[in-house]
This record gives structure tokens, C-alpha cells and sequence, in this order.
């Protein structure tokens, strides 16, 4: 890495702005550097030493994946009640298979000098090849290392790298001030290596859907399709961010980008350089959003923090004497403001360690030390996938642990059985059972375990009474046996 090119243009920024300010002229420290001006009305600043420092570790990301595609003559070859009377519908009109390649292109960075490059998830989605191309134009293959949906983040490593590569070091994304200048570097629309420079324009930017972890950084600096896995980077040259999304009505800049904090993507990433799993620390509580009405009951002058709401058994939660009705209004000495700021805290901690929590309690500010563990697989899953005729042929059901509700993305709180997949042109999915599912009850009777449910499932009855939680809300469905 070429620090001291990057110290000397921060000392040349310094100078000019000396020299401007007090009209007294800077000297350059090396000739291959770009003279220093000597009058205010000369002064040009350039963030080419940066770009040069970063730009050989941002990477073009090309992948592929063949996927079968069947030339359809039929609608009706589509349908599965055709295909039960009529089976396989080749030789009958509905055309072989014929494979297809279907490839994607993003952007990555190298972070360290073996080859480690962090992208987006939905930049390498469903690969099945994945291919390098650095900003010299060599060429690389690469192998996954991790996939972390949930955050839209994916870890790549260089396939038979003898060589050292460019990297790019992280900043503290919680340094990050509204109005600090940062540069995006990354391979729009396929055009090639760009570089766009903008400020900070938001943090802790919520609503935007593409992540479990709502808590973004929010620029003006232009990113467009292709930038997605690039990199967000400060006048010093250190990652603060992976670009990832925009806000778009014409699938152009407007002006609204967003980028995951450098933080996160470093939590994810050291997941990659130890076993390849990303372990996140389960609290054991539910919490809510604090509204004007709840804050003036407790006597805030704003709202601020969460609220307790629910409370597992046994869980980290319960072991620190957190309670329901307690305000949280610190992670780790970081204020809290809502759920997603403080989702975002708390799972950025290391796992095996402990973080305090500020906890208001009846007018009483307390400290609580909060033990970081994985989610527990507290009941086996004793996954079963269900045949027959019922309104469950074709789905995977799961006892319900907070192991298991980590995984499906549900309340950690919550018992019984779960929907963990359903086949597609399935009965399950043709009468518009879900993954997420909780089955309650299945005519009348309750239903507390994989083992009962399959029982219940193996019925003929002329009338399928079924009870469903699905988002919170309990549905009620008749279906006709």
C-alpha cells in the first residue's frame, strides 16, 4: 500500500489551505506531485492521490450461473394438476430442457492481501462460477467463502493467489459525520472503473428494505446499477462503506445511495477469515419502538431507546434481570433511538464477549451486563417433510427453537411448529401456506411438535380446519378434504 503518497496528499490539502488562508505560498514535497497553488483563486483540489491508493483494490465482479429452461409450446405443461394425468410432459409438446446461462456484474473490494474480497449477496446470488477482474485487468477465479443474506453482504476469496494484492483498510463507520466528503468507486452499468464523489448526505438510514439490518449510510456520490459491492470510501483513502442500493424511479442515480456501514461489513467479513458462519448474539427479549405517547409516560423529554416487551425464559436477557417494561436506551455506550439502530448494535457484537446496556426502570437509570451467545437450538427441529394428500404435502416443518426463528427471520420468542420450505406446484403452496408459518392447530387439535403434526397431516378428513400465526396475526382457514 503506498501510505506515504496518501500522507503526502493529505499534507498537500493542508498546505494549500495554509497557503490560502494566510497568503503565503506552500512548497510541494515531491516533484511528481501537482504544484501547490499559490493564490486562493488558484486552488484546486484533486482526490487523485486517494483514487490512486484505492481504486487497485476495487474489483469488477462477474458472475454466472446455468440454470434449465423448457421451451414451452403449452401453458397447460405448467400446470401441476396437467402434469399429474399426463406426467413429464417431454415428448408430449412441452420441449426439452435447454440449459441457459444467466450472469450478473457488481463490484468488491479486496480488504486483505491474500485475496479476501467482501461484495454484495445479491451480486453472486445462486453462482455457480464467479469471476474477478482487477483494476490492471488481470483476471481471477474465486471461490465463496460466505453468503450472509440478511445483510446483503458475501465473502469471496482469489482461487490459487501466489500473489499479494491491494487492499483497502476499514474505518470506524461510527466516526461517520453528516457532511464529510466520500468518494464511490465501482463498475457502473458495466462501463468500467468510476469514480463519483459526494458527502454524507444521512446516517442510520432506515426504510430501505434490502437487509435485515436497517441502518444505512445515505450519500449523494453517484451509484447506479453495477456499483452495488463497490466501495464508499473517506478522503483518507479507508473503507466506510459497500454500496448497495439507491433510490431510483428512473433505475438511474437521483442522488440517493446507500451504503452498509464499514462496522458491519467488518463483523461479517471476520466471520470469513474463522469458520465461514456468521454467529450473531441473541438477546432472549422482544422490543418496540418508542412513541411520543409511551415516552411521556415514562417521563422522557423525547422518544428515545426500546421497549421491553417480551422476555425468554433462561435467555441472556432474563440471566442480566432485564425485564419487561424496561427502556434500553445504550448499547455498549452508543444511545439507541429505535429497533433497527438498536438491532444493529447489538449484532455487531463479537460473540463470546459482553456488552452494558443503559436501562431506564421506573425513573431508574441501571446498568446491565448483557453475556453475547448465539441463539440456542433449545428443542431438536426434527425437520420432516410431509407427503400425502393434506393441505401440508410438500412442506418441511420444523420445531420452533430460537436457533430455528434466527434462521427463518421470526420472533425468538415464539414455540410450536414452523413452515421452513415448501416445494413449488405443491398442495402446500397451491393453498398459500407460507415459510414462516406457525401451525396452531389443525382441526381443533393443537399442534406442539413435528412428530404430532405429521400424525394430523396423515388424516382424511372432509374438512380441514386449520389455525395459523403468520406476521403476529392468527389466521383461521377451512379447506375442503
Amino acid at each position: 500500500m503506498k501510505r506515504g503518497l496518501l500522507q503526502d496528499a493529505r499534507n498537500l490539502v493542508l498546505a494549500g489551505a495554509i497557503a490560502a488562508g494566510v497568503g503565503m505560498p506552500a512548497t510541494a514535497s515531491h516533484a511528481e506531485e501537482r504544484a501547490v497553488p499559490l493564490s486562493q483563486a488558484q486552488i484546486t483540489l484533486s482526490f487523485a492521490p486517494v483514487v490512486e491508493h484505492v481504486a487497485p483494490a476495487v474489483v469488477n465482479v462477474y458472475a454466472s450461473r446455468t440454470v434449465l429452461q423448457r421451451q414451452r409450446v403449452s401453458p397447460f405443461f405448467d400446470d401441476p394438476f396437467f402434469r399429474r394425468f399426463f406426467g413429464n410432459p417431454e415428448g408430449l409438446g412441452g420441449g426439452r430442457p435447454r440449459e441457459r446461462v444467466e450472469s450478473s456484474l457488481g463490484s468488491g473490494v479486496i480488504i486483505s492481501a491474500d485475496g479476501i474480497i467482501v461484495t454484495n449477496h445479491h451480486v453472486i446470488k445462486d453462482a455457480d462460477e464467479v469471476r474477478v477482474a482487477l483494476a490492471d485487468r488481470r483476471e481471477f477465479d474465486a471461490e465463496i467463502v460466505l453468503k450472509d443474506e440478511r445483510t446483503d453482504l458475501a465473502v469471496l476469496k482469489v482461487k490459487d493467489a501466489s500473489d499479494s494484492f491491494p487492499y483497502v483498510d476499514f474505518a470506524d463507520s461510527d466516526e461517520l459525520k453528516v457532511g464529510d466528503i466520500v468518494l464511490a468507486i465501482g463498475n457502473p452499468f458495466g462501463v468500467g472503473q468510476t469514480v463519483t464523489q459526494g458527502i454524507v448526505s444521512a446516517l442510520a438510514r432506515t426504510r430501505v428494505g434490502v437487509t435485515d439490518y436497517q441502518f444505512f449510510i445515505q450519500t449523494d456520490a453517484a451509484i447506479n446499477p453495477g456499483n452495488s459491492g463497490g466501495a464508499l470510501v473517506d478522503i483518507q483513502g479507508r473503507l466506510v462503506g459497500i454500496n448497495t442500493a439507491i433510490f431510483s424511479r428512473s433505475g438511474g442515480s437521483n442522488g440517493i445511495g446507500f451504503a452498509i456501514p464499514a462496522n458491519m461489513v467488518d463483523f461479517v467479513a471476520a466471520a470469513a477469515k474463522g469458520d465461514g458462519v456468521v454467529r450473531r448474539p441473541w438477546l432472549g427479549a422482544s422490543v418496540q419502538v418508542v412513541s411520543s405517547e409511551i415516552a411521556e409516560a415514562l417521563g422522557l423529554d423525547r422518544p428515545r431507546g426500546v421497549l421491553v416487551t417480551g422476555i425468554y425464559k433462561g435467555g441472556p436477557a432474563d440471566r442480566a434481570g432485564l425485564k419487561v417494561g424496561d427502556l434500553i436506551a445504550e448499547v455498549g455506550g452508543v444511545e439507541v433511538t429505535d429497533p433497527d439502530s438498536f438491532g444493529y448494535r447489538f449484532a455487531t457484537k463479537p460473540i463470546g464477549k459482553t456488552t452494558a446496556f443503559k436501562v431506564l426502570r421506573e425513573h431508574e437509570e441501571l446498568t446491565l451486563t448483557i453475556a453475547l451467545s448465539p441463539a440456542p437450538e433449545a428443542v431438536k427441529r426434527d425437520a420432516r417433510t410431509l407427503e400425502g394428500y393434506s393441505p401440508f404435502a410438500g412442506s418441511t416443518v420444523m420445531n420452533l427453537s430460537p436457533a430455528v426463528a434466527e434462521e427463518l427471520r421470526l420472533d425468538g420468542l415464539e414455540e410450536g411448529v414452523v413452515i421452513a420450505g415448501i416445494e413449488p406446484g405443491s398442495p402446500a403452496n397451491r393453498v398459500g401456506l407460507q415459510v414462516g408459518d406457525i401451525i396452531l392447530s389443525v382441526n381443533d387439535e393443537k399442534v406442539d411438535n413435528t412428530r404430532r403434526l405429521e400424525r394430523l397431516a396423515s388424516g382424511d378428513p372432509r374438512l380441514w380446519r386449520l389455525e395459523i400465526k403468520r406476521g403476529g396475526r392468527v389466521l383461521r382457514i377451512a379447506l375442503r378434504g
